[in-house]
């Protein structure tokens, strides 16, 4: 198959997963990241964080605040149009193992060639699975916290974990950190991100493995 048959055929993992979902209407202000941040539950060192990198952003000039593609050309992107958050409704504080997830949002990552149950029962390798703007899965969380290693989402940390993850909040954002410093992971670790909503973005960041105090 040359370029313009693949160009032109069908995306084989652009299929929708029909489950019930909370969305932010589009649009990005300091009222919508006080929302998003009320719905993570986030402490309030994330918020004041969140704000003060949002008002950095809206300073900046358009050429500033993108990369520039050599040979990538699209329409400018209007952030106005895109809703921010998106997240599959769950019961309660949601599941606590893999059996208490949706079996439909399980089945999503075993149609992209990812079983999560499978990569469950692998030994060298934990998944966090993200579905558009939450993590709802994770495997080997617990034998990673037998060793002080903590493995999930951002969200998960500043809520269990908020003053080991402010103090390594400088450390997420500069693209140059690889690792943190002292931890040795017995197994890899592999995120899986997949956006179900139509018209959101997710404008994800490397994480890293964090050890907590012991």
């Amino acid at each position: 198959m040359n370029t313009e048959d693949v160009i032109q055929s069908e995306y084989k993992y652009g299929f929708v997963t029909a489950i019930e979902a909370d969305t932010v209407a589009p649009g990005l202000n300091e009222d919508v990241i006080r929302l998003i941040s009320a719905k993570k539950n986030e402490p309030t060192f994330m918020l004041e964080w969140r704000l003060k990198a949002y008002r950095h952003c809206v300073k900046l000039e358009k050429s500033q605040a993108e990369p520039k593609w050599a040979n990538v050309h699209y329409p400018a992107i209007d952030y106005q149009a895109i809703s921010f958050y998106s997240a599959p409704k769950f019961k309660a504080d949601g599941p606590k193992s893999l059996e208490e997830v949706d079996p439909e949002l399980l089945k999503t990552y075993d149609k992209l060639g990812i079983s999560v149950l499978e990569q469950g029962r692998l030994s060298g390798i934990a998944v966090d699975a993200v579905f558009d703007s939450v993590s709802v899965a994770t495997t080997f969380k617990g034998k990673l916290a037998e060793l002080g290693i903590m493995f999930g989402s951002f969200s998960e940390a500043v809520q269990k974990h908020p003053v080991l993850a402010k103090n390594m909040s400088a450390r997420w954002c500069p693209t140059a950190t690889t690792s943190s410093p002292g931890v040795r992971c017995p197994m890899e670790l592999t995120t899986y991100f997949r956006i179900n909503a139509a018209e959101t973005g997710q404008f994800e960041r490397r994480s890293l493995p964090m050890r907590a105090a012991t």
